[in-house]
């Protein structure tokens, strides 16, 4: 089938070491108890393409270096910043106490919808285990929880694409101060050609 666009095949066109002197958005997530490397990997390489700050490791959550961490990061291990902390608690009351406010994302009846929050930046989320959730001692300190509507049979989706709706819809809200940067407006491809 012969077509009429270029699909984008490549990475950054920057020099990885200029890469890595940009300046990231503001945005942390704090991951809790993560079971599986893979969706933190998946984290790890959505938190790469939208460009956030940090990735707050705790507990049990996988770190690098690891094998299957590696396989769905997909070689932005020495790109995304990331820290551990032995608990999510320990790393909400980090943030903040440097005046972050932190959002859980996590189904409760408290919840606000995330299409009607307005986030201010900087700002931290925070994920949790895949099957347990978010603990009770971190819904307690958080600044507020955000839910993602779920209208199916199931009442939630995987951490990782959570996490990525949500640090999308992140990004759209902020997008037209991040499109006047120079090197956005100078990455090739379709959509920063208008």
């Amino acid at each position: 089938m012969e077509t009429n666009f270029e699909v984008r095949s490549f990475d950054s066109h920057l020099d990885p070491d200029y890469f890595k002197t940009i300046q990231r958005r503001s945005v942390y997530v704090i991951v809790e108890d993560l079971r599986s490397a893979f969706n933190v990997g998946s984290i790890f390489r959505t938190g790469d393409c939208a460009l956030i700050e940090t990735i707050y490791l705790c507990g049990i959550t996988a770190h690098p270096p690891h094998k299957k961490l590696e396989k769905t990061a997909l070689g932005v291990l020495d790109y995304m910043p990331w820290e551990y902390r032995a608990t999510a608690v320990e790393a909400v009351r980090e943030l903040q106490e440097k005046n972050i406010p932190v959002y859980a994302l996590e189904t409760t009846t408290t919840s606000q919808l995330l299409w009607e929050m307005d986030f201010p930046l900087p700002v931290a989320l925070v994920l949790g285990n895949e099957a347990l959730g978010i603990s009770d001692a971190v819904l307690d300190q958080v600044d507020g929880i955000i839910e993602i509507p779920m209208l199916g049979f199931k009442n939630s989706i995987n951490v990782g694409v959570a996490f990525g709706i949500a640090v999308y819809e992140i990004q759209r809200q902020h997008w037209k101060s991040l499109a006047k940067e120079s090197w956005v407006k100078n990455r090739p491809g379709y959509l920063f050609e208008k």
